[in-house]
């Protein structure tokens, strides 16, 4: 269903937003610059490339110590466990993988780019040192950090003899050139040895074979990044899975965020109501009250000034209603619970100041809650049109993909918003990420301004 609000001035609906399928990919605003240089000639030379070669290089006696420290210390403390010092010491070598984890993901961010989070912190429950022991055999984590520090060690031996020689290899071959003449002077022999037997030797000493060779290192040199990016991303996958924080625990850290943000959004909107009921209605009232109070006195001695002090009363009891009728539809609007997201949306771009075209395609509602979110959103995104946008045009779109709700206002002003900096934007962007949505922003200085939110879907009901 489509229907405009307002003069079709100038109007015209040119969205044109996502991939076409509803989606929120690609919103970048222009592909970087490529490189003159084709990737696979600038690699080698990348700081990239060296970073990782340098993490390769480090991870072999990192990971000698890591398994050392790792084997002794789970020996020890399985011996151990025919007396209490076992556990203890169980607890304290798990409490040094989970150092040593956090060392490597230090490792990883620097070297690899790889940004980690720490995992989830030890829930001690209670006092003493026996609860930080029970706390510590008991978190995945700690088992995690072991498990890493057995399997890294092989992984690194296997990545440090494959990326050493490659790398040592290719750029000995490259650079032959430059340094052939060193065998003639000091070596007594022609050039680098290719082969040799008691009757027979080849040498690399004529031109055409040190052109060879240098092709040969260039193509090895060239493909030495890419091999050590294959095997780092192993390294990445190890440290991301077993250092990081599971999906579990990264979920209950998000949930308690989001409820968090919740609790504020409704203690501010229930300030919110509370201001505008004491400084609006509440004021009126009072006012009425006493205005009321002074036409009773003067009923019996001025009619007339009495008649005219209750119809000014009456004048103030419209404008509270009005109020009243604006707060009430600021909570929850009337017309949204009846009759859905069409006509509350319908409503709410009437009273915007520039023409409005609203399109919801929907064939069911979505759960309550997420019908009210997405109302909010609208209603807050077309009072920004209105009073900074600048804008002589706005479309408002509500349709569903799948298992979201996608809601995009756009406008032809003047662009420039931003979520971030603490704007009304920001407050709406965590509104919408408590329920597990999107706000993106799309507002380039001069305009035009998209921003859609995603929001999931749960639950529908049937479209009266």
């Amino acid at each position: 269903m489509a229907s405009e609000y307002g003069h079709d001035d100038g109007f015209r609906h040119g969205y044109g937003y996502g991939d076409g399928d509803g989606s929120l990919r690609g919103y970048g605003r222009g592909g970087e610059r490529g490189h003159r240089v084709p990737a696979g000639l600038r690699a080698p030379f990348e700081g990239r490339a060296w970073r990782e070669f340098g993490y390769v290089l480090l991870g072999l006696p990192i990971g000698i110590v890591l398994f050392t420290y790792a084997v002794t210390m789970v020996s020890l403390g399985l011996g151990l466990l025919v007396t209490f010092v076992g556990i203890p010491v169980l607890a304290l070598t798990l409490a040094g993988c989970r150092g040593f984890g956090a060392l490597e993901r230090a490792r990883a961010r620097g070297l690899l780019g790889l940004d980690v989070a720490a995992p989830e912190p030890l829930r001690i429950k209670g006092d003493g040192v026996m609860a930080w022991v029970g706390a510590v055999l008991k978190s995945g984590t700690s088992w995690r950090t072991l498990l890493y520090a057995l399997l890294q060690f092989p992984w690194s031996v296997f990545s440090f003899c494959v990326a050493l020689p490659f790398w040592t290899c290719g750029w000995t071959l490259l650079t032959y050139p430059l340094w052939c003449w060193v065998f003639p002077m000091y070596g007594g022999q022609g050039g680098l040895q290719l082969y040799g037997d008691e009757h027979h030797r080849v040498y690399l000493d004529n031109p055409f074979e040190i052109g060879v060779t240098a092709l040969v290192g260039l193509l090895i040199t060239m493909a030495t990044p890419w091999i050590v990016r294959a095997l780092t991303q192993v390294d990445r996958l190890m440290v991301h899975g077993l250092l990081g924080p599971t999906r579990l625990s990264a979920r209950v850290v998000e949930l308690e965020s989001d409820r968090g943000v919740v609790v504020d959004t409704a203690a501010a909107d229930l300030r919110r109501i509370e201001r505008d009921l004491h400084d609006g209605a509440q004021a009126r009232l009072v006012n009425l009250a006493m205005d009321l109070g002074l036409a009773k006195e003067k009923l019996a001695e001025d009619p007339r000034a009495a008649a005219r002090m209750v119809d000014e009363a009456h004048g103030e009891v419209k404008t509270a209603l009005q109020e009243l009728r604006d707060l009430a539809r600021g909570i929850h609007p009337a017309v949204l619970t009846d009759r859905g997201l069409d006509a509350a949306l319908s409503s709410v771009a009437t009273r915007c100041t520039v023409p409005v075209q609203v399109e919801v395609d929907l064939t069911e509602r979505p759960a309550p809650a997420i019908e009210g979110i997405a109302y909010f959103t609208v209603s807050e995104l077309l009072q920004n049109v209105s009073k900074h946008a600048r804008a002589t045009w706005a479309t408002v779109d509500v349709w569903r993909v799948e298992d979201r709700l996608m809601v995009q206002v756009m406008d032809n002003g003047v662009g420039g918003a931003d979520a971030a900096g603490g704007s009304g934007l920001s407050g709406l962007a965590g509104r919408v990420d408590a329920v597990d949505g999107i706000l993106v922003v799309d507002s380039p200085v001069g305009g035009p301004t998209r921003v859609t939110a995603e929001l999931p879907w749960r639950g529908a009901r049937a479209l009266r």
